[in-house]
């Protein structure tokens, strides 16, 4: 496939963008700084500009292209570009950012005939990982149909993403697909930040005791790229285990009391339910911290 990837230098971009490459995509890396890898083509674009945006997804990825009979279209997009969480701009910055940047980019695509585009969306918007003071989820583990009313800029940008996308889906037939990506954890930090957690549990309660392996969200990725004709969906998209070393009922017992369980879970088995990719998608998470660390 022909393949733009907005915000490929970007810490889950920066591996997925390759990843893709790896498996014979065609991609064209659109950020603001260069990835600057072998096998992906940057694009300097700036999403916040309508124009920039329809151009660069209008027009040519290589200079090979020159020597085509006619110009190729993109047959999909992958938007993570984002200010990826709070306190890295003004509140402002942050929503203005992301919500312009995904309009700019699903308008043009659906407009331009694209046919999938895979957006990311976030944990964030279930209102638990940046709330003011503690929440705690109406029911566990948490689905997608579980209510998403967040209090901070960076998931109000991510649930207004995905009113957007939806609405763009609406008008336009195509597969659109948007991922409520889990803290992102690259290989090399499970040495680094998983200790840690095993150590205090109540470090991870922000993010629902979850997290997602970067080489499993690119084949996450994959499997959306690959699974046609679903519409508009929402997943959850985070590995199959929780990421501290004790068990799902000693998490409830200790911060989950008295909120409802909506059915029987696993001993070590995520709170953020991936249930709907594995049935939709066909995927299946693989990797674990456990692989790298003692649970003891």
């Amino acid at each position: 496939m022909r393949i733009l990837f907005t915000g490929g230098s970007g810490k889950a971009g920066r591996h997925v963008a390759p990843y893709l490459a790896g498996l014979g995509h065609q991609v064209t890396n659109a950020d603001l700084v260069p990835l600057g890898h072998p096998a992906v083509t940057d694009l300097r674009v700036d999403l916040t500009d309508a124009g920039e945006t329809w151009s660069a997804l209008a027009g040519l990825a290589t200079m090979d292209e020159l020597d085509l009979p006619e110009k190729p279209s993109y047959d999909a997009v992958v938007h993570f570009a984002a200010v990826p969480r709070i306190l890295l701009a003004p509140d402002t910055t942050t929503y203005a950012t992301n919500v312009l940047s995904t309009y700019h980019v699903l308008e043009a695509a659906t407009r331009l005939g694209v046919r999938k585009v895979v957006f990311a969306s976030s944990e964030t918007t279930y209102g638990i990982c940046f709330a003011q003071g503690e929440r705690r989820p109406d029911y566990v583990p948490v689905d997608e149909e579980h209510p998403t009313v967040p209090e901070d800029s960076y998931a109000m940008s991510k649930v207004a993403g995905e009113v957007t996308a939806r609405s763009f889906q609406a008008r336009s037939g195509l597969d659109v697909y948007g991922l409520r990506i889990n803290n992102v954890i690259e290989p090399h930090e499970y040495a680094e930040l998983f200790p840690a957690y095993l150590a205090d549990p109540a470090l991870r309660r922000r993010n629902l005791f979850a997290y997602i392996d970067v080489r499993d969200l690119g084949r996450m990725v994959e499997r959306c790229l690959a699974v046609d004709g679903l519409g508009y969906e929402v997943f959850n998209v985070a590995n199959a285990d929780l990421s501290v070393a004790v068990t799902a009922q000693e998490v409830r017992e200790r911060f989950y009391e008295g909120v409802e369980q909506r059915r029987e879970m696993g001993r070590d088995e995520t709170f953020y339910a991936v249930d709907k990719a594995r049935e939709l998608l066909g995927w299946t998470p693989e990797h674990s911290w456990r692989e790298v660390l003692s649970a003891g």
